[in-house]
């Protein structure tokens, strides 16, 4: 045991001293009320009388105990009243701090599209990739990245401009949890998406190859070869009747991502944005006016602070027009025809949130994100043979989700939630908040009704075109020969 020498014994005396008055203090201003005078006696005498007989000027040495000393010292000089007004306005300090510290670390996190272009214009300039956007990108940079908007790290999105033209700009990009953060661990990663075709593929091997992925993708359709011939000419940036090493591998890349993928398959489809072009595996898409149906959208680390009411009742404030949000429904509910029994199969939702859906400047829906939307082939095919013991272990993404048998522990295909329903669960609260009282009663009838559909075969074509069907005609009756028509 360590025996404290007489000098040692007095400064821990003096250290424990202080800290009980400092804890004391604490406590004291935990229950202040701002109301009364923090001065006297009762308050900060203790601690001043401490400073007098030297016990904390020696052992004082935390920054901790040094702040409370001064707030004494400050509380002693100060009225009642200033005091409330200087506590507050510390807090505010310390929130607004925490708020920008967390955006700052959130887009250095979530935004690399400088890592996503070097990556990019290395391999054009290396003859690797080819595509429409390459020149303007790396060559004429008169294609430029402006506003990030990634909500992952791993898929950049950024608004950008392409000759003065408003433009999304999309990138994937490898986790630097995979790599040791460099530069060139960066373009090693990047190089395996480019390893095919290979060379000497011939044009034959690679319309093979192109038609058993999409059918893989999208399913036994008698219209594949008529998408393999579309992707072949996408792929053609030349046009001259040939598609090279570089445009294959770019073209190949791209058809990963199910995004450009669904693009592609639903290119003639209203709702969904155009694709404008595109370098590698970055691709480039017109903008959206409105990129969400809601316009305020709360951090995640805010929303610990901010209440739920707080947030939808701004949104709803800020929110368009009735009949232009009966313009948008409309739309909405056109999509979900689109992307049933499609030229290419079907398509299932399978995250039905209000940020993947936005319009434009005229109120036309166009969906904003088609990175939550699946083929039904590729959906059936995770779940089936998948072990479960609940439900929740047969979801695909985040609301694709089918039942368990619990027989034999095994997913079952079907979804049970359909896209109608998951559509009509969003827009009891986008439509039906300012909607014109005689219309009120009939269309919560008719959204309660469409809430409850089930996925199951035997409803799927006739109930749900019929309350889809009911939908829009109820909504079109009632902004038709308007000026919102």
């Amino acid at each position: 045991m360590r025996l404290l020498s007489p000098s040692g014994a007095a400064a821990a005396r003096r250290r424990q001293e202080a800290a009980r008055l400092v804890v004391d203090l604490f406590h004291k201003l935990q229950h202040f009320d701002g109301h009364t005078s923090p001065a006297g006696p009762d308050w900060c005498q203790p601690v001043v009388q401490a400073g007098a007989q030297g016990l904390w000027n020696q052992s004082l040495q935390d920054e901790g105990l040094t702040l409370m000393l001064g707030l004494c010292y400050l509380f002693s000089r100060l009225p009642a009243i200033k005091v409330k007004y200087l506590l507050l306005a510390w807090l505010g300090i310390l929130i607004a701090s925490w708020v920008i510290y967390m955006q700052y670390a959130s887009y250095s996190e979530l935004c690399r599209g400088h890592v996503c272009h070097m990556v990019i214009c290395d391999h054009y300039r290396r003859g690797i990739i080819s595509g429409s956007s390459c020149k303007a990108l790396c060559d004429q940079r008169t294609l430029t990245l402006q506003r990030c908007m990634s909500t992952s790290s791993t898929h950049q999105v950024y608004s950008g401009l392409w000759k003065e033209r408003p433009v999304v700009i999309k990138c994937g990009i490898e986790d630097l949890g995979k790599t040791d953060g460099a530069p060139d661990s960066v373009l090693r990663q990047e190089m395996s998406l480019f390893d095919k075709p290979t060379r000497g593929t011939s044009m034959d091997e690679f319309k093979e190859m192109l038609h058993s992925f999409l059918k893989a993708n999208l399913g036994e359709q008698p219209s594949l070869s008529t998408l393999v011939d579309r992707v072949i000419t996408l792929a053609d940036v030349n046009q001259d009747g040939k598609v090279s090493l570089a445009e294959a591998k770019s073209i190949w890349a791209l058809l990963q991502i199910n995004e450009f993928l669904l693009m592609v398959a639903l290119q003639e489809k209203e709702h969904t944005p155009k694709l404008l072009g595109f370098c590698g595996d970055l691709y480039v898409t017109e903008r959206v006016g409105h990129s969400s149906l809601y316009r305020l959208e709360v951090p995640n680390y805010l929303q610990a602070l901010v209440p739920e009411a707080l947030s939808s009742s701004l949104n709803h404030w800020l929110a368009p027009a009735w009949p232009r949000r009966a313009r948008i429904t409309i739309g909405l509910l056109e999509f979900v025809e689109e992307v049933f029994h499609g030229s290419y199969g079907s398509f299932l939702i399978c995250d039905a949130s209000p940020r993947h859906v936005g319009y434009n400047a005229k109120y036309d829906c166009k969906m904003a994100n088609l990175r939550s939307v699946a083929s039904e082939t590729v959906v059936r095919g995770f779940l089936r043979g998948r072990r479960c013991e609940t439900n929740a272990d047969c979801t695909y993404g985040r609301d694709c989700t089918a039942t368990c048998d619990r027989l034999v522990k095994q997913c079952n295909t079907e979804v049970v939630q359909p896209n109608l329903a998951k559509v009509c669960v969003l827009l009891q609260d986008f439509l039906l908040f300012g909607a014109p009282s005689d219309l009120r009663g009939d269309l919560e009838k008719q959204l309660r009704t469409c809430v409850t559909l089930s996925g199951l075969a035997s409803q799927m074509e006739v109930h749900h075109s019929l309350v889809l069907n009911n939908l829009k005609t109820l909504l079109w009756k009632k902004i038709s020969n308007t000026q919102y028509s």
